[in-house]
């Protein structure tokens, strides 16, 4: 058991001219480790955080202050504290006030098997998984120092975990963190395919793959909330919240893997139906384009064509033109943030109904005629099995909403 003991005690102050009534109240900061319940306590000093010069008048309010500050110290933020006033003076040398504080910590050596839910993953990934709130530098210590130990030896933070390996993991002090509410259940999402490796859904528009940047919970979570008997379930790759279509998830770590490497080497084929602003001008075009990622000062996540980005590649074909419309469909062969989005208004095409690069003038008037999202769906996806190999061709047509305004561009011809 670890734990912080806290005591505020007074001390002279010289050269201050009014002598025993200026004190400076200190801070000592004890960590208190309890090795086994059998064992004594170890104490050691652990920093010296505190010093500020008092009046000698306070009494006991002096404590309650320091207390108040203590709890606003980042270092002790949200942790359980309880202590005592033990005097009500400021002489030399008196303790004025103690406090306990207890860590959350995993006190215990953690012994995982790894299970077929894990094999194949990297160490580092996999325990930066397991041990949330255990910041991602104290991992790395860790590994590097050899206090975890796979099937009783060092390994290095890329070593790939199998089925049987046992890992030994190092007591950790986890931060403590507001507990997250749990995804609702809600309404079945549409599966389109579904086996023992994988299941593919119809995501819709509107809904964010995963939780985090203001939301609370998205499609991975609510999928997790209505299948709890399923012992893994992983987004294998991510759509925009405002894009709709095919999502793989995967249900075991091998289909995940190779998943990975497929979209890594360009074996799996992506297509994309989207509707832009003016007449696309050829049958086929190759756009490569690097593309960097930034931060607007608002501190939103931008991505603009630039050479100092990372290499990016569409192919985009003509499948319909209306006097001040086109439809495309979009093949990625890379994989990079908003890269049709960004893609596409590089080149003076933005998507309707885009708003972050898009037209945005252009964009209120499509509102009021009834496109209220982002005209972009994943159509198409074209792979082979990850498990058990044979060639996968899945394809899901337009939401009704997408149909309907592109019926209406017919209607104003």
């Amino acid at each position: 058991m670890m734990g912080w003991l806290v005591v505020f005690f007074s001390c002279s102050c010289l050269g201050l001219g009014r002598g025993h009534e200026h004190l400076i109240l200190r801070c000592c900061v004890l960590r208190v480790v309890y090795p086994a319940a059998s064992a004594g306590m170890c104490v050691k000093k652990e920093l010296l955080r505190y010093h500020r010069h008092l009046p000698g008048t306070h009494g006991l309010r002096v404590a309650d202050r320091e207390r108040a500050w203590l709890l606003k110290n980042r270092h002790f933020q949200r942790l359980p504290t309880h202590g005592m006033p033990t005097a009500t003076d400021h002489k030399p040398g008196r303790i004025i006030f103690m406090m306990m504080i207890q860590s959350k910590v995993n006190i215990v050596v953690r012994h995982e098997q790894i299970d077929e839910s894990a094999a194949g993953q990297r160490i580092d990934n996999y325990l930066l998984r397991i041990a949330k709130g255990v910041p991602k530098s104290h991992i790395y210590r860790i590994l590097r120092a050899g206090e975890v130990r796979v099937n009783g030896r060092r390994v290095s933070q890329t070593y790939r975990l199998a089925v049987g390996d046992g890992v030994r993991i190092p007591p950790l002090r986890i931060a403590e963190s507001p507990v997250p509410l749990p995804a609702p259940v809600g309404k079945p999402l549409p599966v389109v395919f579904e086996d023992e490796f994988f299941v593919l859904v119809n995501k819709p528009a509107g809904r964010a793959v995963h939780g985090g940047s203001g939301v609370s919970f998205g499609v991975i979570e609510q999928l997790r909330a209505q299948r709890p008997e399923s012992r893994m379930l992983e987004l294998a790759h991510r759509l925009d919240r405002e894009t709709s279509g095919l999502l793989i998830v995967a249900k075991k770590r091998s289909a995940l893997t190779a998943l990975h490497d497929m979209m890594r080497k360009g074996y799996m084929e992506k297509h994309y139906l989207t509707l832009v602003a003016g007449q696309w001008p050829n049958p086929l075009q190759h756009v490569r384009a690097p593309l960097l990622k930034y931060l607007t000062e608002e501190g939103e996540r931008r991505v603009r064509v630039s050479e100092l980005g990372k290499p990016a590649h569409s192919i985009v074909r003509l499948i319909k033109r209306w006097r001040h419309f086109s439809l495309l469909d979009v093949e990625l062969k890379t994989g990079r943030t908003h890269q049709i989005r960004v893609h596409l208004s590089h080149l003076g095409f933005p998507i309707a109904g885009d708003d972050k690069y898009g037209d945005f003038t252009l964009n209120r008037m499509l509102g009021g005629d009834g496109l209220r999202r982002m005209f972009l769906h994943a159509t198409k996806l074209v792979f082979e099995h990850p498990v058990k190999g044979g060639k996968l061709v899945f394809e899901v047509p337009l939401p009704a909403e997408l149909q309907d305004f592109a019926a209406r561009l017919d209607e104003w011809r």
